[in-house]
């Protein structure tokens, strides 16, 4: 699957972006009672804050994810693990399903950690899902991150997880060795 990514524009995404967050599958998102109008003020404060910004990943033009990208010495994470140079926070959220889509979203993770590591500054990426989001937690496993500790976040209780390139690019062949597998099992 290939995406394209472009910069969020707050007005004019806040509507599709509000149909999103306000589901129950991204109720770990935070923004389940927000209206429009609160979904277009946060994005124009994360891309105000000069350490923080948003994507939405297109499918042939459509939007189909968001991704957020942090400097996490400027975020709720500081001070709660050992920071490195070259850490980068990251954010995901997948449009709802019209359709059972298998694969998706580990094609979105793997999309949006390629992008990241494109980056050579980037050395790993550092993300903090709510404890209780299984889902997510398994496929981050899938692309590489490892569970670093539990932290306490003002609005969640959340597993720190770091990937590094080397273990993303570990994944990342797996995960083709697998799929080539898949093709060729009659």
């Amino acid at each position: 699957m290939n995406f394209t990514f472009r910069p969020v524009e707050p007005a004019a995404d806040a509507p599709l972006l509000h149909s999103w967050v306000t589901r129950d599958y991204a109720r770990f998102w935070g923004m389940a009672s927000a209206t429009v109008a609160d979904v277009a003020a946060e994005y124009r404060s994360i891309l105000a804050s000069g350490h923080h910004t948003a994507l939405l990943g297109l499918q042939e033009g459509v939007p189909v994810f968001l991704m957020e990208q942090y400097d996490p010495a400027q975020s709720p994470l500081h001070g709660l693990y050992a920071a490195k140079p070259g850490d980068a926070g990251m954010h995901l959220l997948v449009s709802p399903p019209d359709h059972p889509r298998p694969g998706f979203t580990t094609a979105v993770m793997n999309a949006v950690l390629g992008r990241l590591f494109e980056d050579p500054a980037v050395a790993r990426a550092v993300v903090e899902p709510d404890a209780n989001n299984h889902k997510i937690h398994a496929l981050n496993a899938r692309l590489g991150f490892r569970k670093q500790a539990l932290i306490s976040l003002p609005d969640k209780e959340a597993w720190l997880s770091v990937c590094t390139r080397r273990n993303f690019n570990d994944a990342r062949r797996h995960l083709e060795t697998s799929s080539l597998r898949k093709e060729q099992t009659p």
